[in-house]
């Protein structure tokens, strides 16, 4: 447990408040909680400057980690110190990078926050002089960050000299990539330390792109729409900001994410099955484009549940509709032996492929995750081909770069099921995009049809 208290103790929220909320979360990450579950108990007031900064640390992790070990020689014993030092060289260390707030650079980068070098200093040492438990090292922060200052350039160019710190990933990780995109592997690493843009999915029931498009430029909104059914907005924002969100006109969904409906050959009146449904964007979709009876399973009971109060905001679902909370592994527990003519297997994964919306991912997972999913994944496809009906169709996908989790993974279905074809599908998309606002985020898709 920390000082931080449940509420900021003043009327309004000042950086030292910030910084300190921000160091709890980047605490609990590197004890191995997800940084969105950390995130959801931080108190409102401080939630969304604390997520600014939090995702900038987890961006720049290798990076200040690096720096960390260079100004202080033995760490702390206070992990919440220890999480505050690290925000604090980040802050620092963006300071004085964009120290030209009017900068070319630095409007391009809307995701660093940027205060003045005085003052992340100053908000920095109050953080830890306002707390306990954290007072004692009011001195050591006070020197460690004026000592960056002094020899920032010295210092950045020694810690440099460390991949994790060049590339901001795991050395495990860095691997991996490097091993699988040759000609690509920096150009992806780089890429995961931007954010994706946001994405809307067009529900087609309730509106249309023009009208959407439309509804934005009244609302002085930039957007523009790159595909079929999609806008992309030019600046994030909150979705209760964006018109249309409550009518259930639109869903947030990344380009990659939107294939899925699209390849899954659904006419209506089919019987569907969407084998982990949760969070329902790629079922919401199905619904939207066709009339059909959908299962829709995951084993996590309230993940379905807000599910089912985003179908209710879209006017989706009804009688068509049925969700249960199973293992789609486990077929004699659900399945009544009716075959479906689709399935949709997006499968769980190391959500390699979007780490660019949960910076928190490449620190928690683990090299020996690969092998785990991917047995993981097999199992489920393996158990829901039998589901399918001859002359229908599995679509399998997966969030991921990895090709133990995709083309590795499809290959070696085919090699188990003789009564598999394979049909054209996009493969692995990458997050490469010269264009931001254009790019994706990465994922798999292979299409198999069962032979009739």
């Amino acid at each position: 447990m920390t000082d931080i208290p449940s509420k900021p103790p003043r009327n309004s929220v000042t950086l030292s408040d910030t910084i300190l909320a921000s160091a709890q979360n980047v605490q609990a990450v590197l004890a191995g909680a997800s940084l969105t579950d950390s995130l959801a108990a931080t108190p409102a007031p401080l939630r969304a400057a604390s997520q600014a900064i939090a995702f900038h640390v987890m961006r720049r992790l290798g990076l200040v980690r690096e720096i960390k070990q260079l100004l202080v020689q033995r760490t702390p014993p206070n992990a919440l110190f220890d999480a505050v030092l690290l925000v604090s060289l980040a802050l620092l260390d963006a300071a004085v990078e964009f120290a030209d707030d009017a900068s070319p650079d630095h409007v391009a980068r809307r995701d660093v926050p940027v205060y003045a070098v005085h003052t992340v200093v100053d908000q920095a040492v109050n953080a830890v002089a306002g707390q306990r438990k954290l007072q004692s090292y009011k001195g050591l922060l006070n020197a460690t960050l004026r000592g960056f200052i002094r020899e920032r350039n010295a210092i950045l160019a020694q810690a440099r000299q460390n991949p994790v710190a060049v590339f901001n990933h795991p050395k495990w990780w860095i691997t991996q990539v490097r091993r699988a995109y040759p000609a690509q592997w920096q150009e992806l690493l780089s890429a995961a330390n931007r954010p994706g843009p946001m994405t809307l999915r067009v529900n087609a029931r309730r509106s249309s792109v023009e009208k959407m498009l439309a509804e934005l430029d009244a609302a002085g909104i930039q957007a523009m729409s790159p595909a079929p059914g999609a806008i992309v907005l030019s600046t994030p924002r909150p979705v209760q900001s964006v018109p249309g969100f409550e009518q259930g006109w639109w869903s947030v969904q990344d380009l990659a994410a939107q294939q899925a409906a699209q390849l899954l050959p659904v006419e209506p009146g089919m019987r569907v099955l969407d084998a982990c449904a949760a969070p329902g964007g790629k079922m919401a979709h199905l619904l939207e484009l066709a009339d059909i009876e959908l299962l829709a399973l995951d084993s996590d009971a309230m993940r379905l549940e807000r599910v089912e109060q985003n179908l209710h905001r879209l006017g989706l679902g009804g009688a068509n509709v049925t969700m249960r909370c199973a293992d789609a592994m486990d077929v004699n527990a659900w399945w009544d032996g009716r075959h479906f003519d689709a399935v949709l297997a997006d499968v769980p994964c190391t959500a390699s492929g979007v780490v660019r919306r949960h910076p928190d991912i490449r620190w928690l997972r683990r090299d020996t995750d690969i092998a785990k999913t991917a047995a993981l994944q097999a199992g489920i496809v393996d158990a829901l081909w039998q589901t399918v009906k001859p002359g229908g169709h599995l679509l399998y996908a997966t969030c991921s770069i990895f090709p133990q989790e995709g083309e590795q993974q499809a290959a070696q279905f085919m090699a188990r099921h003789a009564d598999a074809v394979r049909k054209p599908a996009p493969g692995q998309l990458l997050p490469l995009a010269s264009d931001p606002l254009l790019s994706s985020d990465g994922f798999f898709y292979a299409l198999f049809a069962k032979k009739a």
